[in-house]
């Protein structure tokens, strides 16, 4: 079908013809740096790097998180189709996109809020912090010790071998046979990186260290329902006015760590880089708190809002911990102005994860590695920011 009666099939309105024009307008040019033509080759279009991203923004929207199954709805779907248009993209090069261009995507949200902020439409008056655990792509079962990844790398060894023995296999085809070796090395090669995790991981101290085989960077992490699975933290700083209207956010952090102590200073220092400014109030729940984090914030004229722990769950660093900055913060929260400006936390904070889980139906990494997951995260950032200001972006 052409695109000419492709425009016909989905309306005025819809979200897949919002998100292309809000395309648009995005200054792509970072996504386009690692696509050099080369002699005797064209390099890929602006297009076709527009068409990608929004496919992307789009699927997310609608809680669709797979490559293989964009793939297949522009075949069937006719807002991917006219997305598309005369455009061929297939799975392969739509999983590319998503996680081999973090630096770009993390650029592309530094311009979008930087635009957000040219046109008035973006204050930092008013920022919450939030952190939310995110199922990671591995399962509890391939934690393993040094011991047992050892004894998998042997046989990680041995099968590669025999695949490579098998490779004059006359009933197989070629293809068969790259896939098999493909394979092979690749679980040899996640084995590795296990192994060296866990010594890393010891290095440090842990005890008893386990790392995954799926993937070496996944942690298992108490869930919000309370049980333990393999998960990726996802930190989100989310601006916004108390009284309502769209919400923005303004810093992504994907981390493997369990807790969220001690996230509170790279967050303010990430919406620093991206928006040459700080907060002037930043809402934190209590697992935020770290007093190094309260005095970072106070030397930069930031007003750090979180809630006084019981005496028994006090960071237990005695010594400075009565100076004036953490003195100063512990006399702000008793005051009526703070608990009324705090109330503002869950409004803010947690509206973009109950988006993400609900609408996006992002539950689940279905990449593996903290620079894919990173890359995931901030194109979900993107796809939020762009729906939440796309009619004061494309007006």
């Amino acid at each position: 079908m052409c695109f000419e009666l492709l425009d016909d099939v989905i309306a005025a309105d819809h979200r897949a013809r919002l998100l292309w024009r809000v395309a648009e307008t995005l200054d792509l040019s970072a996504f386009l740096a690692r696509r050099k033509a080369l002699e005797g080759r064209a390099g890929r279009s602006v297009t076709s790097v527009r068409v990608q991203l929004t496919l992307w923004m789009y699927a997310t929207s609608i809680g669709i998180g797979s490559a293989r199954e964009i793939e297949r709805r522009l075949s069937s779907d006719d807002a991917f189709r006219w997305i598309a248009g005369d455009e061929r993209v297939g799975r392969t090069v739509l999983s590319e996109f998503r996680v081999c261009y973090g630096d770009a995507l993390d650029a592309l949200l530094t311009d979008v809020l930087g635009t957000l902020l040219h046109k008035g439409l973006l204050s930092l008056d008013l920022v919450a912090q939030d952190g939310t655990r995110i199922r990671a792509s591995a399962s509890a079962p391939s934690f393993r010790r040094e011991e047992s990844l050892e004894a998998c790398r042997e046989q990680a060894r041995l099968h590669l071998k025999a695949v490579l023995a098998e490779a004059d296999d006359p009933e197989a085809s070629a293809m068969e046979k790259q896939g098999r070796e493909a394979a092979a090395r690749d679980y040899a090669r996640r084995v590795d990186e296990a192994i060296a995790m866990v010594r890393a991981l010891r290095e440090e101290g842990k005890e008893l260290p386990r790392a995954s085989t799926t993937d070496a960077e996944a942690r298992v992490m108490k869930m919000g329902d309370g049980g333990y699975r393999p998960a990726y933290n996802v930190q989100l700083a989310t601006a916004g006015s108390p009284d309502g209207g769209p919400r923005t956010i303004v810093g992504v952090q994907v981390t493997n760590k369990g807790s969220d102590i001690g996230s509170i200073t790279p967050m303010l220092q990430q919406i620093q880089q991206r928006t040459g400014q700080l907060p002037a109030t930043l809402l934190a729940d209590g697992g935020h708190l770290k007093f190094d984090c309260l005095r970072w914030a106070a030397a930069h004229g930031v007003n750090a809002l979180v809630p006084l722990p019981p005496p028994s769950k006090e960071p237990s660093s005695r010594r400075s911990a009565h100076d004036a900055p953490v003195e100063a913060w512990r006399a702000r929260m008793q005051t009526e102005e703070a608990k009324e400006l705090y109330r503002a936390r869950a409004g803010l904070a947690e509206l973009p994860n109950a988006q993400w889980k609900g609408r996006f139906g992002f539950c689940e990494f279905l990449v593996r590695g903290l620079a894919k997951a990173t890359c995931v995260a901030l194109l979900a950032a993107l796809t939020t920011n762009l729906l939440a200001h796309a009619t004061s972006l494309i007006s």
